[in-house]
């Protein structure tokens, strides 16, 4: 691997949205040290109530988002053996989008940057599923909360899970520039970084 693949990994970014629900349960300094112990480096946060248009325009950076996701949705109640809302999956869509509004712009909100090394995946490892029910054991959604989508249907309402994760790179890139402005983002290196990086660990030893 070149100087420039490994630079492209190393400065890989992902969006963590931790949601009213994680603020409301005082989860941010837990949530912000599994990222850190995981070896990420935080280069963006702030704290905001955010609105209904903002919400909107994030969950619409792919515009594939609500045909995938209504799609999978109506396909999960038929699993389940129940009838969906709809079978147009826009309209199963334009429910759960209003919920997801209703939801984020309850309360404040912390949204962050992280950067590192295959930072997109590592954080949806820590993170879990969508559905805390199912989330393993060890994640933050699996560990810290007990919602479920069978509840959250029953209440017409979003599921709680405590945090939004990128779940791509490209779908990353995109949000980041939706909720950070330039120069709000720093760029500085910390010392476990050489222990992480440095191809031959020079420094150790003295």
């Amino acid at each position: 691997m070149n100087f420039d693949s490994r630079k492209k990994f190393k400065e890989e970014r992902t969006l963590i949205l931790i949601k009213p629900d994680g603020v409301q349960r005082s989860l941010i300094g837990e949530i912000i040290g599994r990222f850190e112990r995981s070896g990420l480096k935080l280069i963006g946060l702030k704290m905001l109530v955010p609105s209904k248009d903002l919400i909107e325009k994030h969950y619409l950076v792919n515009p594939e988002w609500r045909r995938i996701t209504g799609e999978k949705t109506i396909e999960s109640y038929k699993k389940k053996g129940k009838q969906p809302p709809f079978e147009d999956p826009f309209k199963v869509t334009e429910i759960i989008l209003n919920n997801l509004k209703k939801y984020i712009t309850s309360g404040p909100a912390v949204v962050m940057v992280w950067q590192g090394m295959h930072a997109v995946g590592i954080v949806r490892k820590l993170v879990g599923g969508t559905e805390p029910l199912t989330s393993d054991v060890g994640t933050i959604r699996g560990d810290f909360t007990i919602d479920s989508y069978e509840v959250s249907d029953i209440d017409g309402r979003a599921v709680r899970n405590l945090v939004h994760a990128s779940g791509n790179i490209e779908e990353a890139e995109k949000e980041i520039v939706l909720w950070f402005q330039d120069g709000e983002l720093l760029n500085y290196r910390l010392i476990p970084e050489s222990i992480l990086y440095d191809v031959n660990l020079d420094g150790i030893l003295e």
